[in-house]
């Protein structure tokens, strides 16, 4: 009865004091990062724009490499709380729209965080090595699972275990069997080798976007982007059969 009132008992003014002391210094980070990219980050910055001295920094964030972990993590789920407001605001829309929105919700806020972007996706920073299986990797979890559900949602694994792919080597295929999917199940290779392929589409668009490579485009990028979405969802999802065309029937619709 004590360990249950002690999970539930609201957070100490100390608890509270330091939660506050730590955002405040990853917004300072992220200001930082808006303002000069993500390899100029530094502790020492940081501590001066808040009127603290390293050290106390490192009361909150004992290196540089946690500092940054914390900062990835909280841009994933940024990231994967703008994918998850487009899709809520999809309603009733079609399946393949529902996606098409996903993607949209994506680019958007890329667009919108273009440093925070390149924190996640640009080049690497150096010395740093994220956690294995840490706070980052199940940040990314978080965003990779809207994806997984709304692409593959409706369908069961008899009719993704039967998509049409492109022959996919033994070794390969063994590969992807074992891979974990973004919630915690297992899709079946094919499955997992048409989401691989189509995340690096839609997430190689992205990237020479934000990075200014379709700037000759103007204001008909998201046209275009949108155009290849809806090509892309749609090549995908009839890669896998009909319910009832030799698979189980078909899942409902994710909602």
């Amino acid at each position: 009865m004590t360990a249950d009132r002690d999970a539930t008992a609201p957070p100490t003014l100390r608890q509270r004091r330091w939660a506050a002391a730590a955002r405040e210094i990853l917004e300072a980070a992220e200001r930082q990062i808006a303002e000069d990219g993500p390899a100029a980050l530094s502790l020492r910055a940081v501590s001066r724009s808040l009127g603290m001295t390293v050290q106390a920094l490192y009361h909150y964030f004992p290196s540089r490499d946690d500092l940054v972990t914390a900062l990835i993590a909280k841009a994933y789920d940024a990231l994967a709380e703008a994918v998850r407001a487009a899709v809520d605001a999809a309603g009733d829309d079609s399946p393949v729209e529902r996606v098409v929105l996903a993607t949209e919700g994506y680019r958007s806020w890329a667009i919108a965080h273009p440093e925070l972007f390149q924190l996640l996706y640009g080049t690497p920073l150096r010395y740093y090595a994220a956690p294995v299986d840490g706070p980052t990797t199940q940040a990314m979890r978080r965003m990779s699972t809207i994806f997984e559900r709304e692409l593959f949602g409706r369908f069961t694994e008899a009719q993704l275990a039967a998509a049409q792919t492109p022959d996919l080597s033994p070794s390969f295929t063994q590969y992807l069997d074992h891979l974990p999917s973004a919630d915690g199940r297992r899709l079946p290779s094919a499955a997992t080798a048409l989401l691989m392929s189509a995340w690096g589409h839609m997430h190689g668009m992205v990237v020479l976007e934000v990075f200014g490579h379709t700037s000759f485009l103007g204001d008909h990028q998201a046209e275009v982007f949108r155009m290849s979405m809806r090509n892309l969802v749609e090549d995908v999802h009839r890669r896998i059969a009909p319910a009832g065309d030799g698979t189980a029937g078909a899942a409902s619709a994710t909602g």
